[in-house]
């Protein structure tokens, strides 16, 4: 695990304050890319918000997969809701609202999709999450996954998640790969 301080990950618009530190670790594979989101989704609550970011095949369908199952208790397959848009899955600690805002061409579209009642009454993990503009969470972990040979991913927490990540992504990230 490598900290980084001030390293900007994620659009910090609906967040004033300065970029957060953030937590970089090294993922293997895509099984090291699951067993993280395992050991960061009991740490998940209604009403967080996970801004999965990263390019084309880096993993973060892999990431929102690790966290529902860990939530779920099962083994039940998590397809990318490319084309649904959004998934909803429910756990014991609350419904788990998947989207993935890859086909959106305007913010204001995500509405039409439950976004005002996933964030109160939900944990969202959100594919694409550059597409909600204004609608961006203030307080929310983003996920950076990066690499085509080894992957890493980079943790920051803007608003309340600032405090809450760096409390926990020492113990997230010890036996990430």
């Amino acid at each position: 695990m490598i900290l980084r301080s001030a390293v900007a990950v994620g659009d910090d618009s609906a967040d004033m304050s300065p970029p957060p530190e953030s937590f970089v670790t090294a993922l293997a594979d895509p099984a090291a890319t699951g067993r993280l989101a395992a050991r960061i989704a009991p740490d998940l609550a209604v009403g967080d918000a996970v801004m999965l970011e990263g390019p084309l095949g880096a993993g973060k369908t892999c990431f929102a997969r690790g966290v529902i199952q860990t939530l779920a208790g099962t083994d039940e397959e998590v397809p990318s809701p490319t084309f649904t848009l959004v998934q909803t899955y429910p756990t014991p600690k609350g419904t788990i609202w998947h989207f993935d805002l890859y086909r959106l061409a305007d913010a204001d579209e995500v509405v039409e999709l439950g976004w005002d009642e996933a964030l109160t009454d939900g944990i969202l993990l959100v594919e694409w999450p550059d597409r909600l503009g204004p609608l961006t969470p203030a307080d929310r972990l983003a996920v950076r996954l990066d690499g085509d040979h080894g992957r890493t991913a980079c943790l920051a927490g803007f608003g309340t998640w600032r405090a809450r990540l760096a409390a926990l992504a020492p113990r997230w990230c010890e036996a990430a790969p």
